[in-house]
């Protein structure tokens, strides 16, 4: 069995975590529930003793159920999904935490308490919409009314969410703006002024010939829903475009790199950017590879190993940053951008790769052909290390107490003591129970190879 889907169900139903066997009403109001909480894991395909008894999983099933809790759901919920095939079909939706709730189902609100779901109350309904927006910074008030906006963001922002499906604007958008929260009793918030104002930060892009040569920039100080348009255009001004002929009539163009995987790396660093940092974002175009830099490490419990994986849930700095992009298609689903950057960096870019990086107080990220993507021998070992002393000063710690310690899943435990091992740093004296680890200490010289 796939060793992610046979941690969930080790693992049995909880807060996070529901098993079903079909696909109906309750798991609708699970995945519901999942949104207003902390996001979770719900597995189609299996009973509540964790036993896999299959289920239909065609595109034409799947869809439907994904079209039941459109109409279901309000705002509609499009969460992510993986099928697995274990002598009979199992469909896991990894439900991320709403950046505003409530989200209501069928005109009811839900919450997870235990393993099971529970109506909300009145009051925590408010109470959940009031924290919602008060632990975002973008949510505060700053001065400014809503006619001190610029009219074309605005105007593409009604556009492009009507069009995207996902929000039904009215015939005033200022109604809108305050419905779904960019405006306060008529008061702009940093959301509002960030996507339609003028913000005061900005998008700084180069193009270098070398570190220390630069030449060509472009500073982009536009409201945000604008500016990704015009840094992607410097973006495609400044790499290669080459052609192929299939022979027909039309040619086929290939950029350097995949546009889809730079616009979405662009979003990913303005949308979670903390912008109580004056610096900009920075994007820096080389010859063989392109670097993007934004202030703000990785936010929440999200972890770094995580982004490699297919099952993590993210947090949001900016809620209503989120909401925005999101709401007008630009950002297909809450927390699955690093998931569709690899998938889109197959075939035609296979031989271009990701490295990640958090720390010092901000995010990076070099996408480009001489920088293989990270894996978990080449990962940072920052984690490792931190290992190898918490075992040093307990050597009775199981991978339990190391999973608890530090926040991480079963399997990328047992694959960094799989590596420390590897390496020769630790090793295992006695049985499981009741033995303990003995550290090996091996010169600097050597773990710096």
């Amino acid at each position: 069995m796939n060793n992610e889907l046979a941690e969930l169900i080790d693992s049995g139903e909880s807060g996070t975590i529901e098993f079903k066997e079909s696909f109906g009403k309750e798991a609708i109001e699970t995945i519901a529930a999942f949104a207003n909480g902390d996001g979770g894991f719900l597995c189609v395909g299996i009973d509540n003793k964790g036993r896999l008894k299959g289920v239909a999983a065609t595109e034409e099933v799947i869809k439907d159920w994904l079209n039941q809790l459109k109409m279901a759901t309000e705002p509609s919920l499009f969460p992510r999904y993986q099928v697995f095939d274990q002598d009979g079909y199992c469909v896991v939706f990894i439900v991320e935490e709403y950046p505003l709730k409530p989200v209501a189902c069928k005109g009811r609100y839900f919450k997870r308490h235990g393993a099971s779901n529970h109506l909300l109350t009145s009051d925590e309904i408010v109470e959940l919409k009031l924290h919602s927006i008060n632990v975002s910074f973008d949510s505060f008030t700053v001065t400014g009314k809503i006619e001190t906006l610029n009219r074309k963001a605005v105007e593409k922002f009604a556009c492009d969410i009507e069009q995207s499906g996902r929000y039904k604007p009215s015939s005033d958008i200022s109604n809108d703006l305050e419905k779904l929260g960019f405006t306060m009793e008529g008061q702009l918030t940093r959301a509002a002024e960030l996507l339609f104002g003028n913000h005061r930060t900005a998008i700084h892009l180069g193009r270098f010939k070398s570190r220390h040569t630069i030449v060509d920039d472009l500073v982009v100080r536009a409201p945000l829903i604008i500016a990704v348009d015009e840094a992607m255009g410097f973006m495609k001004k400044n790499m290669r475009l080459g052609y192929q002929f299939t022979g027909t009539l039309k040619r086929k163009e290939t950029w350097q790199y995949p546009l889809p995987v730079l616009r979405e790396l662009l979003l990913n660093a303005i949308i979670h950017k903390d912008y109580r940092d004056p610096t900009d974002v920075i994007i820096k175009m080389f010859d063989e590879h392109v670097e993007f830099v934004n202030p703000g490490e990785l936010f929440g419990k999200l972890k770094l190993e995580a982004l490699h994986t297919d099952f993590y849930r993210a947090s949001h700095r900016n809620k209503l940053l989120a909401e925005a992009f999101y709401l007008t298609g630009e950002v297909e689903k809450y927390g699955t951008g690093f998931i569709r950057i690899r998938n889109l960096l197959k075939g035609d870019y296979s031989n271009t790769g990701l490295v990640l990086d958090s720390d010092s107080g901000v995010f990076s990220v070099s996408l480009g052909k001489i920088i293989g993507r990270t894996a978990p021998e080449t990962a940072p070992k920052s984690t490792r290390d931190r290992i190898v002393q918490l075992l040093r000063k307990n050597p009775r710690l199981t991978k339990k107490d190391l999973m608890e310690i530090l926040h991480k899943a079963s399997g990328t435990i047992k694959e960094h003591i799989r590596i420390l091992k590897k390496e020769g740093r630790i090793k295992r004296v006695g049985p499981d129970k009741g033995g303990h680890w003995e550290i090996i200490d091996i010169p600097s010289i050597e773990l710096m190879k």
